[in-house]
């Protein structure tokens, strides 16, 4: 019997079909797992939605889940605004209740929870953080994690990181500003651990940043001294070691400068702009604590 020659169209098709078998089948091989009999075509790996919270109650057993459940609770009254500044961290972020005020044209959000180590806010990124996709997370922890939590400058630098890398993996955009841990009274005794500390979380923000992964550092230790290097009690509460409405007030004059910097660099929507948008002027109702 005489073969059938192809023409050159049908010769062409038939190249192009063995090669999209043997690509179906190399990617086939490729997602294959160990004892797999027969190829299956990989397939793309889901995308999680950075804004997407977890909003089942926090269990009583982990740490400040009132206050956590509380913060929750909030959000679903009234959600922050996206692309805002927020502040997280310890109780010098939490007792700062002038900060709406201190930044008022800027829309701010405070999410501090007091006696709160860096891995706490590492643990709940995904409720009161992520969230909120903030163009900027000032972020103001460690002293605890010195004080009681028995951890060395390395293991809080660790943290730290530990927290950066949760916070770019969901939202690589946006920038995270580090607070130096403040002198105090009643931690005296631990400054030498809390100068090593900012000096360890100061030399990866500079070693780290970069346009791709945004990290800057805030050094308000030393402006918080006295002019003989001493802390200052006048700044302090009874206890020697949260801020009195002085401390905030100075603290106040140096971290501004720097986060207004950043959030104009950034794109932080003014509120003081002409047409701003209402929703960006969101101010967190204050939470009572117990």
């Amino acid at each position: 019997m005489q073969r059938l020659k192809a023409t050159p169209h049908q010769l062409l098709d038939r190249l192009l079909a063995g090669a999209l078998a043997s690509n179906a089948l190399m990617l086939g091989v490729l997602a294959c797992g160990p004892g797999c009999s027969s190829p299956v075509l990989a397939q793309p790996a889901a995308k999680t939605q950075p804004g997407a919270a977890t909003t089942a109650p926090v269990p009583a057993s982990e740490p400040a889940a009132p206050e956590i459940d509380a913060f929750q609770a909030a959000d679903k009254k009234q959600m922050p605004p996206a692309g805002a500044v927020l502040f997280l961290g310890s109780s010098s972020i939490r007792l700062w209740e002038t900060l709406a005020r201190d930044f008022a044209e800027i829309p701010v959000i405070n999410r501090g929870f007091g006696g709160s180590l860096i891995q706490d806010s590492t643990r709940y990124a995904d409720r009161i953080a992520i969230p909120y996709n903030p163009r900027i997370i000032v972020f103001c922890a460690g002293t605890n994690d010195l004080a009681y939590g028995n951890k060395k400058p390395g293991q809080v630098l660790q943290d730290y990181k530990d927290f950066v890398a949760k916070i770019h993996a969901a939202l690589p955009d946006t920038r995270i500003v580090y607070i130096s841990i403040n002198p105090t009274v009643a931690r005296w005794k631990q400054e030498a651990d809390i100068l090593e500390t900012n000096h360890l979380i100061e030399l990866f923000t500079f070693e780290a940043g970069s346009r791709a992964q945004k990290l800057n550092f805030i050094n308000s230790h030393a402006q918080m001294l006295t002019a003989d290097g001493q802390p200052q009690p006048r700044l302090l509460r009874e206890d020697g070691l949260h801020f009195n409405a002085e401390g905030y007030k100075a603290w106040a004059s140096i971290v501004k400068p720097r986060v207004m910097a950043l959030a104009a660099l950034d794109g932080v929507q003014r509120l003081d702009a002409p047409g701003a948008s209402p929703r960006a002027a969101f101010k967190p109702q204050p939470l009572r604590w117990r």
